[in-house]
């Protein structure tokens, strides 16, 4: 039995309408409505929602289904991925046509976030950011949210929503991978070690190049390209083509540092 059938047997049990249903749970009565028709599946996260009103467990309600949203949706991510950086509005179209399928769904709306442009449509990354904060109930997804809602702000020249919005995150030491690298032995440890390694040298580049910036802007040209050189010495010494595109950035600012510095000297 599908996911729509099941929902209306328990509708008609429990003798309410299909706006009653939706008024209990908060949703609109025209997506209760294509549940039923088949026409599109319930956001995961209204699983427990849904489950605790009609009295049943998530088993019952969803059955194989929940792992069919589940990996359908990874499916769609998975593909949007692909273009997110080569074609951002190829990627926004696969992910818009999976939210038809799956309105609202959490894992779809947070990656629609990385094809949105904030720097030229703040409010639209500002109502999807919002939302996605008011109903999401995975921290990893609220706390990005947060992140474009904070840029969005910063684009519109509003900082002090900015700053409001980056508060929200909270500052974390550790994360699972490193506490996986620590815990864990054999392949997993491995792994582990070997994905957070990237994701932590990749953040040390970027902030060295913020000092850079921090520098530049407070006149202090040569310690730009000291740090932006240091930077760059560091990507030589790991050796991985995954970094080729900050050599190129980095090389070209080291140079029109060093042009600046010239113009300031003579």
């Amino acid at each position: 039995m599908n996911i729509g059938n099941k929902i209306r047997e328990l509708r008609k049990q429990r003798g309410i309408t299909q706006e009653q249903l939706a008024e209990s749970i908060g949703i609109s009565f025209q997506a209760v409505s294509k549940w039923e028709n088949n026409i599109a599946l319930p956001d995961i996260t209204l699983a427990p929602v849904l489950a605790s009103y009609f009295g049943v467990s998530m088993d019952e309600l969803f059955d194989f289904n929940l792992k069919k949203i589940e990996c359908a949706v990874k499916s769609i991510t998975d593909e949007a991925y692909k273009y997110r950086e080569s074609n951002p509005a190829e990627s926004r179209r696969i992910l818009e046509e999976g939210l038809k399928q799956y309105p609202a769904n959490d894992i779809l709306l947070n990656n629609l976030l990385y094809v949105l442009n904030y720097s030229e449509n703040p409010d639209e990354t500002i109502v999807v950011a919002s939302n996605l904060i008011e109903k999401t109930s995975q921290n990893d997804v609220k706390y990005d949210a947060f992140r474009f809602l904070a840029y969005a702000y910063k684009s519109k020249g509003d900082y002090e929503s900015a700053e409001a919005a980056i508060e929200q995150i909270p500052e974390i030491y550790f994360t699972k991978l490193t506490e996986k690298a620590y815990l864990l032995s054999g392949k997993e440890k491995f792994e582990a070690a070997g994905k957070q390694k990237w994701i932590s040298f990749e953040n040390l580049l970027q902030m060295m190049w913020k000092l850079a910036e921090y520098y530049e802007e407070n006149g202090k040209v040569e310690e730009a390209i000291e740090e932006t050189e240091k930077a760059l010495n560091l990507i030589s010494i790991i050796k991985n083509a995954q970094f080729d595109t900050y050599i190129k950035y980095f090389g070209e600012q080291i140079k029109r540092l060093k042009n600046k510095l010239y113009t300031i000297n003579y």
